[in-house]
């Protein structure tokens, strides 16, 4: 067998239920990640956590006990991967579905350590830092594990009690008669909602549930190349479970605010430059803003309104590592509207030197079919 559940958690193959809840809460006090945030400690208590999930069920223990482990990879022992019989189900669903419970089990959904709630966290983020990535600061709201009672629910001094409706089981069941004979239904216990224990003299601090709310911040790494409506998973990382069990996950949504020059589609930049009619006929040097800083481009002689510049590698890099996308500028040519007769004059004899004073003007039609548009896109005749 892999793992010996019973090892990890130091208690004897016979331990009672009790005798289980008790080990476990005594190293999840020791091991918890709020406790020790230490890497090799954190494995630990989800080893912990793990083993104490399958002792605490008694399917899952009486699977263990005939020698197959429900958190392997691929089951392993008898009946199968993960305990399936001849039928291919798992044999625990199949009972489930009759019976309400394995053979000989009781179910006790109170004795399972129940996992924090996940986490959703907007992260707002300028281009810069979702195009080459950022380490943030975050702060939300979020339960964390009691320092007063480090997850128990119990005030200094007392501890919990077997609840005496269930006798500890957690659920309460109930015979009626029917035309089919006697049938049993199972519910939790009210009393102890499931828990099989009640807390009779509760801590202060958190009211019994082993964990508070406070605000938190955490240290975030925000990769390069996220976009807007993006989501990062942080495993373990979000609500602590109530009475110390294992942590929810974190999903930080990255939200990009607008900028005030650039437009992002995928991974490419598009923005547009207004030149002068005279830049565009005479050509002319700008001095254009990119993510990495003011550059020169040449704006060639003659460059019709509507003309791109491609900056290549000048754009956003790319999520998985390989390289940057474009930044792509639109050239706008900008037509004086108002002109004074000086200016109005010598755009006159401009216009006569070169035939134009009467222009006939050229005519197409609309946006051309797609084979047009095509051989227009390519500067074929």
């Amino acid at each position: 067998m892999a793992r010996d559940y019973y090892q990890i958690l130091g208690v004897r193959r016979d331990a009672t239920q009790d005798e289980i809840k008790k080990a476990y809460r005594r190293l999840a006090r020791e091991l918890h990640p709020d406790v020790n945030p230490d890497p090799e400690t954190q494995d630990r208590f989800k080893e912990v956590t793990q083993a104490y999930e399958v002792l605490s069920d008694q399917s899952k223990r009486q699977m263990f006990d005939m020698g197959a482990d429900p958190f392997a990879p691929s089951g392993g022992g008898p009946g199968g991967a993960g305990g399936f019989g001849a039928t291919g189900f798992p044999f625990d669903d199949i009972m489930n579905a009759f019976f309400g419970g394995g053979p000989g089990s009781a179910r006790r959904p109170g004795d399972r350590v129940r996992r924090g709630r996940s986490i959703k966290v907007r992260v707002e983020l300028d281009l810069a830092e979702t195009s080459f990535g950022v380490t943030k600061d975050v702060t939300f709201p979020t339960a964390v594990l009691c320092d007063t009672c480090q997850g128990e629910g119990t005030a200094k001094g007392s501890q919990r009690h077997t609840c005496d409706m269930c006798q500890g089981r957690g659920e309460v069941s109930q015979v009626t008669r029917s035309f089919l004979g006697q049938v049993m239904t199972t519910r939790p216990c009210p009393q102890c909602s499931g828990e099989g224990s009640v807390i009779t003299n509760p801590c202060a601090d958190c009211a019994g549930e082993g964990r508070v709310r406070e605000k938190v911040t955490r240290k975030v790494q925000i990769p390069a190349g996220v976009e807007d409506g993006t989501q990062i998973q942080l495993a373990g990382e979000g609500e602590v479970g109530p009475n110390g069990g294992p942590r929810g996950d974190i999903f930080l949504e990255i939200v990009q605010r607008p900028h005030p020059v650039f437009e992002r589609r995928g991974d490419d930049l598009h923005c547009t430059v207004t030149v002068p009619m005279t830049a565009a006929a005479l050509g002319a040097s700008l001095t254009i803003e990119t993510l990495d800083g003011n550059e020169e481009i040449d704006l060639r002689p003659g460059t019709n309104s509507g003309h791109v510049i491609t900056l290549e590698g000048r754009g956003s890099k790319h999520l998985d590592g390989g390289g940057r996308g474009d930044l792509r500028i639109q050239v706008n040519v900008e037509t004086p509207g108002k002109l004074d007769e000086e200016q109005e004059s010598l755009l006159r004899k401009f216009a006569e030197l070169r035939g134009e004073d009467h222009p006939p003007g050229k005519f197409s039609p609309g946006h051309g079919n797609f084979f047009t548009r095509l051989r227009d896109a390519f500067g074929t005749k």
